[in-house]
């Protein structure tokens, strides 16, 4: 499992919550395939893919979540002139948007950039606040009227930037929230071919996350898990932000503690990382986590749930950064744990006191 490629293709796809078709649902199938015995699609676009146990029926079954979706911006109006006005999907951080290139998905994609007035024309009451999204709008160069031709109100947009490969074994690059995830599965799957493994794993690339967790919400409903385990992004350290509010990027995956997650996974992860060398650090949520795992845990008549997380810097915009060896760590310990769990595992997370 090369994990650079992958996050560089992951990456690179568009697929912004609710069209997740587009582009990065069919990457994601790919890699799964190979790596488990079916591969599903639900009516939301989950892509489920199923890796059978070997232990007795019936087997304990273990959902992976990691939202493949990714924010964005959606038309709402078409300006004289062509430029388009737009609002966001999902949590947008409207700071960072003037000057960025985009792809407006239209009857063809086409490329554009986010404009603003320029420094010279503001007041200087203006040039000390941030531009309020209404305030912005995209030029694709196009005439009025081939704009109108090619775009309605309603196409979604995408942000346009490569990759980067930093210093050491640091990755940057758009939609790594939570890409990356999706790319611990992949890992953890590769790695589960060294284990006897008793239960039925469901690797899921959920869609929808930055809009609701609706496809953690739907998937989870139809696997109805015995433990589901979410892995999404916690915030890496940054200077000015709060240090108990953050992890150390490059020094391992974070494990959520808190009224969101079953007390005994997060031990049994503690415990995996542990047997394998894996370097763990702690994440903590007072409430509900804001991932996959909040979905999951309050599915049905409940699950056990945990959360691995990937520190990340600069979340919500196109330059979020991290290390390649969090990612490989989550993935082996995740295939660790769940080497370990069997029915009697299983019937202990019901025994509270």
């Amino acid at each position: 499992m090369d994990v650079r490629e992958f996050l560089k293709t992951a990456s690179l796809a568009h697929g912004v919550s609710g069209f997740e078709f587009m582009d990065i649902a069919s990457v994601a199938r790919d890699a799964m395939e190979g790596l488990v015995d079916e591969v599903q699609v639900d009516v939301l676009g989950n892509v489920i893919g199923v890796k059978y146990g070997q232990g007795p029926q019936p087997r304990p079954k273990i959902m992976l979540a990691g939202h493949m979706d990714e924010i964005g911006l959606i038309v709402t109006k078409i300006e004289e002139g062509g430029f388009l006005k737009f609002a966001p999907v999902g949590g947008v951080d409207q700071r960072v948007l003037p000057a960025h290139e985009v792809i407006v998905y239209g009857k063809r994609p086409l490329t554009g950039v986010i404009g603003v007035k320029p420094p010279h024309l503001t007041s200087p009451e203006e040039a000390r606040k941030a531009h309020k999204m209404e305030d912005l709008f995209i030029d694709t160069g196009l005439p009025e009227e081939e704009v109108r031709n090619l775009v309605r109100v309603g196409d979604v947009v995408t942000f346009k930037r490569q990759v980067s490969e930093l210093m050491g074994d640091r990755f940057s690059g758009k939609a790594l929230d939570d890409r990356a995830g999706v790319a611990v599965i992949l890992v953890c799957l590769d790695e589960l071919r060294k284990y006897k493994v008793d239960a039925d794993v469901y690797a899921v690339a959920t869609t929808q996350e930055e809009i609701g967790l609706r496809g953690a919400l739907v998937s989870s409903y139809g696997i109805e898990p015995d433990i589901g385990i979410a892995i999404d992004v916690c915030h890496g350290e940054t200077p000015g932000v709060p240090e108990w509010r953050t992890a150390s990027v490059g020094k391992g995956p974070a494990l959520a503690q808190g009224g969101n997650i079953h007390p005994k996974v997060f031990a049994a992860l503690e415990k995996a990382a542990k047997e394998i060398g894996v370097k763990v650090q702690n994440e903590i949520a007072p409430a509900a986590t804001g991932t996959d795992a909040w979905a999951i845990q309050v599915t049905r008549a409940g699950v056990a749930t945990g959360l691995v997380s990937i520190p990340l810097r600069y979340m919500h915009t196109s330059v979020e950064t991290l290390a390649i060896s969090d990612v490989e760590d989550a993935g082996r310990l995740l295939a660790r744990f769940i080497a370990s769990v069997d029915a009697g595992f299983v019937k202990e997370l019901k025994t509270w006191i």
